[in-house]
């Protein structure tokens, strides 16, 4: 295993806003690769910090009569337990009000100025009339000037990802006080990075840090022409830091939140004996940031430039997602899907949520989608169904006893999910969460046939099988400990559940090629009870309120995954009825499918046979084609209505129906059964 020094950071949340699910898209993607990187033996810390300077947590102390000390210090509190509430588990978070960040500021701007490429010039800036004080470009919305789109920010267009300055906005208005700003002169300092514009160029093309959509970004629109001087500063009347070498002058939020990333850092190191320069001057020591997509650009130019003058290490990944949405569209306050972090956790399981990103985050940009009935699903079927599954049907029965103390023959069920391990390690890595899931997933359908075969419900039935049983649940709970290790980076706590039940610590991911054997196994206890489609649509009727009240915002330098999804459409109620006696005639079974196929010149269906217990089978099409694989299918429970009079179509005879939901298209969802279904059992 290679030796590796790993510094990490997420985007730093703005100090005028609560957590939101948008926000948490970020923080939980970086926590999984930071905990996976800790399993493997690395050396990796994980920084962050509140964002804390700027116009708005200015404004906001003065209407509440605080200074703004106060304010972000109380803000500080909210966001941590909101993590916690989470798992996401800092090594420290630092805030961009402090000594520290002060100093690095200091010194980086020593370096710039020797750099000759800080420059003074008088520009116009948007003022708000209102509240008296200029405003910042995130608190400027109208029109983009290149595409037209709509309730833009004033640096940049979410849709056609231009980058302009505040003035050239179509139509603005503050979004502080909703008044039209006027335009006044101001004296500014700029940062040159034309002057950089090679080295930009070269790092951003062939180091390898960035994505190849992100570097072929930043080609066509940025690098292709002279880079704009970057603003950095703004004049008095800002809550932030005086810049020592221009007095009534403050540095921009934008130059010292990216320091807040070394501060933190700094401070960390100041209460671990560590060498600072170690982390961050240091080639050995490798730096990963985690953003949003709306900030690619300050990352990957501004503070690349800012780290090569000063004479920092630069990162040797920026590691970019795109936004969530909620059913598709952008978060809405009214429609309830603007969620805070807080609110959903009176509501729903945290690990659903880290699970449910978990199977949707890939190495690319892309947006993320939170559809309740697949959420539902998904952490139903996977986590409960096929995961803990394995254990609720199998520890209570060794309680007693124990493991065995050798492990018993499985037909090689463990040493294949042990070779496993490099697979799932990689997908890891690399970002691909999804991949990683879909390995792990596979392993339990391999797994999850091997309890039901050997029924060991009925083996408890028959002393004379007691070392039968006791060889049967020993090797259910390593395969179920082998889940629990390769899920713990994205599930610490259902690991931490596993180690208590079975008496061993799970440290080191490599425990996953190891059997256990001869150990007590705990009392068990119910450990993920079922996620309910009324407790996700709980939660959104209590998010909803009217546009334009309170609620999260992301900052300049937050994790601006912020501005993710809408609302989840409400289907209209059908009007046609049918009586409870016709009703009552529908047979709903587990079936457990035993093979899969494609139907040939059919677009959308599937060929499945499924197993109703015993030698029942019969021969089902599902329109599932392009939704499921199907190899994923094969040795997967669902519900079929198994009286359903056969129906002759083009391709053969269909002798029943899999039950789903969704609306449609690729929004096809499978319903997936209780854990401790079996096939046959009838659902009522």
């Amino acid at each position: 295993m290679t030796e590796r020094n790993i510094l990490v950071t997420a985007a730093l949340p703005y100090a005028n806003g609560h957590i939101h699910l948008g926000h948490l898209v970020e923080y939980i993607q970086t926590d999984v690769w930071v905990r996976f990187q800790k399993l493997r033996g690395r050396r990796c810390i994980y920084i962050c910090a509140d964002d804390t300077h700027g116009t708005a947590i200015m404004i906001r102390a003065r209407q509440e009569g605080r200074r703004e000390e106060q304010v972000i210090a109380d803000m500080q509190a909210a966001h941590v337990r909101d993590f916690s509430g989470f798992q996401i588990q800092f090594d420290n978070y630092g805030s961009t009000h402090s000594d520290e960040n002060r100093r690095l500021c200091a010194e980086i701007w020593a370096a710039l100025r020797k750099a000759g490429i800080i420059v003074e010039r008088e520009v116009d800036r948007l003022y708000d009339p209102e509240v008296q004080t200029f405003l910042a470009d995130r608190f400027v919305k109208g029109k983009c000037p290149k595409c037209g789109a709509p309730d833009q920010y004033g640096d940049s267009c979410e849709k056609c990802l231009a980058k302009y300055d505040p003035t050239d906005l179509v139509e603005p208005r503050s979004t502080i006080s909703g008044a039209t700003p006027v335009v006044k002169r101001s004296t500014q300092l700029f940062v040159r990075i034309e002057d950089l514009h090679a080295f930009l160029e070269e790092w951003t093309q062939t180091s390898g840090a960035l994505q190849p959509e992100i570097s072929n970004y930043l080609k066509g629109h940025f690098l292709g022409e002279p880079l704009r001087d970057w603003d950095v500063s703004r004049p008095a009347r800002y809550f932030g830091f005086e810049i020592p070498d221009s007095p009534g002058n403050y540095w921009y939020v934008w130059f010292d939140a990216p320091i807040g990333y070394m501060a933190s850092t700094l401070e960390w190191c100041q209460k671990h004996g560590e060498d600072f320069n170690r982390w961050w001057r240091d080639p050995g020591t490798e730096i990963h940031h985690f953003i949003g997509k709306d900030i690619t650009y300050f990352h990957t130019l501004f503070w690349p430039a800012m780290l090569k003058t000063a004479g920092f290490s630069l990162p040797k990944q920026v590691h970019i997602h795109g936004f969530l949405t909620v059913g598709g569209e952008k978060m809405s306050k009214a429609r309830g899907t603007f969620i805070l972090a807080s609110t959903y956790l009176k509501h729903l399981d945290p690990a659903f949520l880290r699970y449910f990103y978990a199977t949707k985050l890939t190495p690319r940009v892309e947006d993320l989608d939170l559809n309740g009935a697949e959420f539902v699903g998904k952490v139903n079927a996977d986590l409960v169904g096929k995961v803990v599954n394995l254990a609720s049907r199998t520890a209570k029965f060794v309680h007693g006893t124990g493991l065995s103390p050798a492990y018993p023959a499985d037909g090689g069920l463990f040493e294949y999910a042990a070779r496993q391990s490099s697979a799932i390690a990689d997908a890891y890595e690399t970002g691909d969460y999804n991949r990683a899931m879909r390995l792990v997933m596979e392993l339990a359908d391999r797994a999850n046939p091997y309890v039901e075969s050997r029924e060991p419900w009925n083996l408890k039935k028959d002393a004379a099988k007691g070392r039968e049983l006791q060889d049967v649940c020993t090797v259910a709970l390593n395969l179920f400990r082998q889940l629990a290790i390769y899920l713990a980076p994205v599930l610490p706590r259902l690991a931490e559940q596993t180690a208590e039940l079975l008496n061993c610590p799970m440290k080191r991911w490599d425990e996953a090629k190891n059997p256990l054997v001869g150990t007590k196994v705990g009392h068990f206890t119910h450990l993920m009870k079922r996620a309910e489609l009324k407790q996700f649509e709980a939660m959104i009727e209590e998010s909803k309120q009217p546009e334009g009240g309170a609620g999260a915002t992301a900052g300049a330098g937050g994790a601006a995954s912020a501005d993710g999804g809408e609302a989840l459409a409400k289907e209209p109620l059908l009007a046609e009825t049918c009586s409870f006696d016709e009703f009552s005639k529908v047979d709903l079974r587990i079936a457990r499918v035993v093979a899969a196929e494609d139907v040939k010149d059919s677009d959308k269906l599937l060929r499945l046979t499924l197993s109703l217990g015993g030698d029942v089978r019969k021969s089902v099409f599902a329109g599932i084609k392009g939704v499921y694989k199907p190899e994923e299918l094969v040795g997967r429970l669902v519900v079929c209505c198994a009286n359903l009079a056969p129906r002759k179509m083009r391709f053969g005879v269909s002798e029943g129906m899999v039950l789903a939901s969704g609306t449609g298209g690729k929004e096809i969802y499978l319903l997936l059964p209780d854990s401790g279904a079996v096939p046959g059992q009838r659902v009522h």
